[in-house]
């Protein structure tokens, strides 16, 4: 028996211009860099210089009948722009402000994956995993979760063996581990990756089959269970200890915390918090007059013959696509400035005195909410972006925690509460240290009520180890 029913259904696209201009939001300065210097090797009707002609101006069109008009191509993120904001560093010696510039991890992998032997649909699934990867390594994301923000972002309709299988090439590049989504995962990787001997074979049973057993130490049962000798589990064991449980953290290091480029550079001046743009991060761009001038004479030949024809579409094609990109800069800062305002400001008192103590819970719906903008905008520009502040460079992300209130009934971050834990856990008796219950009874002592279970959560975030893993003789 067939049925007919009506079924009403809102779904949202992308267009290919708003999809690229995500994609610059996310990037790093160093990133945007390169990637200014790639769009000029590619299109010579987009040019650097700071002298601009009256033709140059937002308003310039082309007026040739039978082409096509340059058309809006991004969509406003916020009518609240003040267009005419200076958010440029104004002193010259910032102009080219850096600590150094940077050859991010993410960049490592980006350029090994070109290696890799994908067809077209596969391509940005694998570049948009592996900027999904964490810092560690890590894939931390669920896979339904990537299918779904593939499918709203990028308008690529995706299934979980796709993923998977895009992922299983990922996880070949180095470093070994990379890609991993677990510790378990990512252990096993590096050592299928070694040649084969015995004590390696023992270590990857080991690790699939009584992983549990090895985390906790307990080497006796593991010995029972997988029928190995003391010397030969010992073999294993020091095998395993050569791994690298954070593979990106090894590529991080090489890069090094003092080679970050930041984005935004704040200074306090008579009580004011100022934030500007890191110049670099402002490039001048125009479109090439030669290219206008050639269009113009096309255009003014009364006989124009096919090749001309065509030569006009390319060269309007090249000038529209140059002009959406020098737009699409333009956007960016703006969603980049107005983003950092709306954090310094939400976390005035932090930035006027530096004390861990003055940051305030903050999500990102609060300052989504602030600016009028989508919270993924505002995660593409905290996850990725670098403030230089009188008390060092930081990763805007790190200012974003929730909150608890303390016995006083305070809104406290849990920012603070981890700073409080981690110096409990840190003077503690190694020879005796404190259980997750005994360290929730100390943060209350401090005027902090924790629950056990959100300790355990903290200790995992900071990378602590239980109670027993921290022994000491």
């Amino acid at each position: 028996m067939l049925n007919q029913k009506l079924q009403l259904k809102l779904t949202q696209k992308l267009s290919p211009q708003q999809i690229q201009l995500m994609k610059l939001i996310q990037l790093t300065t160093a990133e945007l860099e390169q990637k200014i210097k790639n769009e000029i090797e590619e299109n010579p009707a987009l040019e650097t210089g700071k002298e601009k002609s009256e033709t140059d101006k937002d308003d310039f069109e082309f007026d040739i009948n039978d082409g096509v008009d340059v058309d809006d191509y991004i969509t406003d993120i916020s009518d609240d722009y003040d267009n005419s904001q200076n958010y440029y560093s104004g002193e010259e010696e910032n102009t080219n402000f850096q600590t150094k510039a940077t050859f991010s991890f993410h960049q490592y992998l980006d350029d090994q994956s070109k290696n890799l032997i994908l067809n077209e649909k596969h391509k940005p699934i694998c570049e948009f995993l592996i900027g999904s990867i964490d810092e560690s390594g890590y894939l931390r994301r669920e896979i339904e979760d990537i299918i779904d923000d593939l499918a709203f972002t990028q308008n690529i309709i995706s299934s979980k063996e796709e993923i998977l299988s895009v992922l299983e090439k990922i996880q070949e590049l180095d470093p070994p581990g990379v890609g991993a989504r677990s510790l378990k995962e990512c252990l096993l990787l590096q050592l299928r990756r070694k040649n084969l001997k015995e004590s390696i074979e023992n270590s990857i049973k080991i690790i699939e089959n009584d992983f549990d057993s090895f985390s906790n130490k307990k080497f006796s049962k593991l010995s029972d269970r997988l029928n190995l000798s003391e010397q030969k589990l010992k073999e294993a064991i020091e095998e395993i200890s050569k791994l690298n449980p954070k593979p990106g953290g090894s590529i991080t290091s090489d890069f090094a915390n003092n080679t970050i480029t930041p984005d935004f550079i704040l200074t306090i001046e008579d009580g004011n918090l100022i934030v500007e743009l890191n110049k670099r991060n402002s490039p001048d761009l125009r479109l090439s007059n030669s290219y206008k001038n050639i269009l113009e004479g096309y255009k003014k030949d009364p006989n124009k013959t096919k090749s001309q024809n065509q030569a006009i579409q390319f060269l309007k094609q090249k000038l529209d696509s140059a002009k959406w990109f020098i737009e699409a800069i333009e956007q960016r800062h703006q969603t980049l400035f107005q983003t950092v305002n709306a954090i310094v400001n939400f976390q005035k008192n932090y930035f006027l005195s530096g004390e861990e103590s003055d940051l305030k819970p903050m999500i990102l719906k609060d300052i989504a909410e602030m600016i009028n903008m989508d919270i993924s905008t505002v995660s593409r520009v905290a996850n990725s972006k670098y403030i230089d502040t009188p008390y060092g460079i930081k990763l805007l992300k790190s200012y974003f925690s929730e909150g608890m209130k303390n016995n006083e009934g305070d809104d406290i971050s849990t920012i603070e509460i981890k700073r409080v834990l981690k110096e409990i856990i840190e003077s503690e008796d190694k020879a005796k240290p404190l259980s997750d219950i005994d360290l929730s009874k100390k943060l209350s002592d401090n005027g902090f009520k924790v629950a056990r279970r959100t300790i355990s959560k903290y200790r995992e975030q900071l990378d602590i180890p239980v109670a027993r893993l921290r022994k000491e003789l």
